[in-house]
């Protein structure tokens, strides 16, 4: 069997029960384990803190082209994501590790525009940038590992595994513009110089909500995590970990304005689908999401709410109640595609 028949999903459940049958709980790693894979990050308790570990890792060719994307814009987008993996959390980043795989080719000055980028948005939240490693490769990967914690004191994490029936969902923001930044880009599409550069800025520079993500969790949010493979896709993984189904109404979903104006009717597939634009997306009653409205300055759309269903579906309708069907669902590494 190859990892395109099964997809990346199923081989993370696969490695994941792996990893689930080795725990040894007489050993101390195990027993300070709090959340281990299927999380946005690993959570370990120490002392009195939580601790957060995630890594993400980017490859050229596969999650990004230099033929649009500036080294400087790379090096912001790869930390970028590592840190809303800890904001879906809700927690803090604290460190950073990173390991580059260069060919011989690759130019010193790059290379340094890449960290530019990086310590930039490393600085906006008090991010060190610490160690790592470099390596030879065929081809540009970068590979960053976040060290964050979350105040066991104070609530502790967003988990997907938290949702519960009758529970609201609701996200962060506006969604769909790093998807459409995307097809702007990689199709060569013009459109008004407003446009064109919130579209860019989307894809290439997105901003990790980690200040809206301990609000939430200092308010009493319990279930959440961030938009990085499609809304529907991230949905269900919440859905599947919390044994619940989810009810969506599309028109109630905040669609980026850009994305309304320049792609029209396609616009709704953008937002459900597209991933990356990493903003929040959580689930709680509807007594605390009307406190998190109030404590949050960004938006906060609820977009329909979490139902006892046990097939673990997200069903979407329209306004007038009516099905509405979307053929993708979200990004998956390992999918043979047609």
């Amino acid at each position: 069997m190859k990892v395109s028949e099964i997809g990346e999903f199923g081989l993370i459940e696969r490695l994941s029960r792996m990893a689930d049958k080795s725990k040894d709980k007489t050993q101390e790693a195990w027993k300070q384990l709090i959340v281990g894979i299927g999380d946005d990050a690993t959570a370990y308790l120490n002392d009195s803190s939580i601790q957060l570990a995630t890594v993400d890792s980017l490859v050229q060719g596969i999650h990004f082209s230099l033929a649009y994307t500036s080294w400087k814009e790379l090096g912001w987008k790869s930390l970028a994501v590592n840190l809303s993996d800890i904001a879906a959390m809700g927690g803090l980043p604290r460190y950073a590790l990173v390991s580059l795989g260069l060919p011989g080719n690759t130019e010193v000055e790059n290379v340094i525009a890449l960290y530019r980028g990086m310590i930039e948005l490393a600085k906006q939240f008090g991010v060190a940038v610490v160690g790592g490693d470099t390596v030879g490769s065929p081809v540009l990967f970068i590979s960053i590992t976040v060290l964050g914690s979350a105040n066991n004191e104070k609530g502790g994490l967003l988990k997907r595994s938290a949702a519960k029936p009758g529970d609201e969902i609701a996200v962060t923001g506006h969604l769909g513009a790093s998807a459409a930044g995307l097809e702007m880009l990689t199709k060569h599409l013009h459109f008004s110089v407003r446009d064109t550069a919130q579209l860019k800025n989307a894809h290439l520079k997105p901003y990790p909500r980690i200040t809206e993500g301990r609000l939430l969790v200092e308010s009493g949010v319990r279930c959440g995590m961030d938009i990085s493979d499609g809304l529907i896709g991230d949905l269900t993984h919440i859905c599947q970990e919390s044994h619940v189904g989810a009810l969506i109404d599309t028109n109630l979903v905040p669609i980026s304005l850009p994305v309304k104006t320049c792609f029209g009717k396609r616009a709704l597939e953008m937002v459900l689908t597209g991933g990356e634009d990493y903003e929040l997306l959580f689930t709680t009653d509807k007594r605390v999401m009307s406190k998190i409205k109030k404590a949050i300055q960004c938006p906060v759309t609820v977009i329909g709410e979490i139902t006892a269903d046990k097939s673990n579906e997200v069903k979407l309708i329209d306004s007038h109640g009516k099905q509405v069907k979307i053929k993708k669902t979200g990004w998956d590494h390992f999918r043979i595609r047609t």
